[in-house]
């Protein structure tokens, strides 16, 4: 009975293991530092002498799991409120790149050669080691990295354009089937999704995915790949009528011989086309 045996003390391991990193939170399986990574491997370790090692006291590979979880934990609300311990068990990030220059000391502290540093550049999709301002190592491991000014990409601040807020998209159609509660956040009913679906001529058992932005707009994925979903043209179509309605307005403003018409529709005309640059943003997406 040796193998139920083995399988009684594996799931205890297991739901201890799953207790401590709980516990020890979500930077245990994420942004490790020296000190995390260590106990990872040892945790690992004792979990699996646990559950195999039928000669030693179940107990005694408890005490040591135990040990090796309040340890770290104590560190880690200790490090919370003391930045030299922090500095000492995390460890600093390490200048690679500053000013547009490779610095040579910091890559031999590091070990790094200069094909592992344009490796993790190309990573963050930097490959031209010029366009680069700054970039440092974190504890962690990963490399993040600044581009010079001119490098960066243009936002709508820098723009002078003023954007609505972005809201967290709600995919409201898993595997043929409709979620209610994420179409209710996003503020819409089953009769407008379908309707929705009705216009770009599929049902909803043919979708995959199906989800909607921050805009209203409706995006699906369909089982069947040979299959082209037709452009939503509705805004489109919305732009060019406001267009219209400016031009015509602008028209009548031309045709009449009253200077206050004439002045009431200029006005009105400014008016409609500063709303359509406002909009353009969003009717164009």
């Amino acid at each position: 009975m040796e193998w139920l045996h083995i399988a009684l003390r594996s799931l205890g391991a297991i739901a201890m293991l799953f207790l401590i990193t709980r516990l020890l939170g979500k930077k245990q399986i994420s942004q490790l530092t020296f000190f995390e990574y260590i106990t990872g491997i040892t945790l690992g370790e004792l979990a699996g002498f646990i559950s195999t090692d039928l000669e030693n006291h179940y107990t005694h590979g408890i005490t040591a799991l135990l040990v090796w979880f309040l340890v770290p934990l104590t560190i880690e609300l200790v490090s919370l409120k003391s930045v030299t311990l922090r500095k000492w068990f995390e460890g600093n990030g390490t200048v690679m790149i500053k000013d547009g220059k490779v610095m040579g000391k910091n890559l031999k502290k590091e070990r790094y050669t200069a094909d592992e540093l344009l490796e993790q550049l190309r990573k963050k999709s930097v490959f031209n080691i010029a366009d680069v301002e700054f970039a440092v190592l974190e504890s962690s491991g990963e490399l993040n990295v600044l581009l010079k000014k001119e490098n960066q990409p243009l936002t709508p601040k820098q723009l002078g354009i003023k954007v609505g807020p972005e809201k967290e998209p709600q995919t409201v159609i898993i595997d043929g089937n409709i979620m209610d509660e994420p179409l209710a956040t996003a503020g819409f009913s089953r009769a407008w999704l379908q309707a929705e679906l009705e216009k770009i001529g599929v049902t909803k058992d043919n979708v995959f995915l199906g989800q909607v932005d921050s805009y209203g707009s409706l995006y699906v994925d369909l089982y069947d790949d040979m299959l082209q979903v037709p452009a939503n043209s509705e805004k489109l179509l919305l732009l060019a009528n406001l267009k219209k309605c400016e031009a015509d307005i602008s028209l009548y403003g031309l045709a009449t011989n009253s200077s206050e018409a004439k002045m009431m529709y200029e006005q009105c005309a400014r008016l409609l086309r500063k709303e359509i640059v406002n909009l353009i943003p969003v009717l164009k997406r």
